[in-house]
């Protein structure tokens, strides 16, 4: 029964209204403080940049593009995927004021609509508007990087920015991705680290270094908040 009320498409979206108030209330009660904001600068004029984080982050995200104006001019667009699941998740950034592009990465020989997304992607780049992925994302391994962060960056010559956040009062769901679900009146930290760009012909060799600079962003932002 459960099962069927969820198809039902009534429920997905009250779920998402009603998870979107939550977040909008904890996002906006905690206190952030911004640790990088050498490294963001260039992009709040309207520099397009690539900014990256693990999968578990982020419904902490839009507090970054709140914070540094990322998401006001240009707007921010979010990779999600084509799955339920995604939909869930571009009704929730739809109130943040945040846009969703629908394709993720290959996995498993699986094509899940990456192609589509990564044209889609590069499209808003090239115009100077802004796009965040999270590179594990959206069914895992946990912080295990799919090559199309790296792709994206070496194709359409925007840096990747590795961000991340946490607060210290939260939850830790039993997800794949042990994702962070914040709790009101915390203090919270946004951290982000030195660009990484990538050459054309260096995608697979950039890959490690842009997942350890997310992994390093996730650390630095836990002991902030300890």
């Amino acid at each position: 029964m459960i099962k069927r009320l969820l198809r039902h498409k009534a429920v997905p979206r009250l779920l998402a209204a009603l998870l979107g108030r939550y977040l909008q209330f904890a996002l906006r009660t905690t206190r952030w403080t911004l640790h990088g904001a050498e490294h963001v600068a260039p992009y709040l004029a309207g520099q397009p940049v690539i900014a990256a984080f693990w999968h578990e982050r982020l419904p902490l995200m839009p507090s970054l593009w709140r914070l540094a104006q990322l998401q006001s001019s240009p707007r921010m667009h979010v990779l999600v995927s084509r799955h339920r699941d995604g939909r869930f998740i571009a009704r929730l950034l739809d109130r943040f004021g945040v846009a969703t592009v629908h394709g993720s990465t290959a996995r498993n020989g699986q094509n899940r609509g990456g192609a589509a997304g990564m044209r889609q992607m590069l499209e808003r780049l090239a115009a100077g508007e802004q796009v965040g992925i999270t590179p594990d994302g959206p069914r895992g391994p946990r912080r295990v990087a799919s090559p199309g962060v790296a792709q994206l960056a070496a194709l359409s010559g925007v840096v990747v920015l590795p961000c991340s956040a946490q607060t210290t009062r939260r939850r830790v769901l039993r997800t794949w991705d042990r994702m962070v679900l914040p709790l009101p009146f915390g203090r919270g930290v946004l951290v982000c680290r030195r660009p990484i760009a990538v050459a054309r012909d260096e995608a697979a060799a950039a890959l490690p270094e842009i997942a350890a600079a997310l992994t390093a962003a996730a650390e630095q932002a836990d002991r902030l908040c300890r």
